[in-house]
């Protein structure tokens, strides 16, 4: 299948063949939502802590005598119910939140955004990218030129010019194929891939 090959202007030159494997297949929803849950999921850290009715400071004094009070029957006040007390079941500050998902699911759900984002005409190509030096404003500029305000790069190789000049840009990101994440696909306006690496998503997703 073609996808647009893009001039350093941003405007669409030509057209490029891509393998219709990765960027021709069905929308699949349910799978990209999984894709994207387990994905946030498993980089959850788990690292958060509740106390519970041992833990929490407390007088084990009885509060009030047991009967003729009119209130209900208490022993400390570290009880669930009372005002300061414990959680009856507080989260583990070791608790795992990962998800599996099997890797013919996790290509299938890589290959139905990639595929997605060329229906909607937010992926093309270009034939590489790079900066004469490692200044952010050159990219600024070259990413102006080409009208684009949200961009993820995914390029075969990232010089040092490349990596220091696109990271303290908000709205950018540049990854190699490998690093390539089911979020960051999801939430960049626009995609842009360069030739090179084409070959090695086809051999990763396809």
């Amino acid at each position: 299948m073609q996808v647009e090959l893009l001039n350093d202007q941003g405007q669409a030159a030509s057209t490029v063949e891509v393998p219709e494997t990765v960027f021709g297949r069905d929308y699949n929803e349910s799978l990209i939502h999984q894709l994207v849950v387990a994905y946030q999921a498993n980089g959850r850290q788990g690292t958060r802590a509740q106390k519970d009715r041992a833990a929490v400071k407390h007088s084990t004094k009885k509060p009030f005598r047991q009967k003729g009070t009119g209130n209900a029957r208490a022993g400390m006040t570290s009880s669930p119910l009372w005002r300061g007390g414990g959680k009856v079941f507080p989260n583990s500050p070791d608790e795992n939140f990962t998800q599996k998902l099997n890797k013919k699911m996790y290509r299938a759900g890589m290959a139905s955004i990639f595929s997605q984002l060329v229906r909607e005409g937010r992926l093309a190509v270009v034939d590489s990218i790079k900066v004469d030096a490692p200044k952010t404003k050159l990219l600024a500029d070259k990413f102006k030129a080409m009208n684009l305000k949200s961009v993820l790069v995914i390029a075969d190789e990232i010089d040092e010019n490349l990596y220091l000049a696109s990271r303290n840009l908000p709205n950018v990101l540049v990854l190699e194929p490998r690093y390539a994440d089911p979020l960051s696909l999801v939430h960049y306006k626009k995609v842009i891939v360069t030739k090179g690496a084409i070959d090695k998503l086809k051999e990763m997703f396809a």
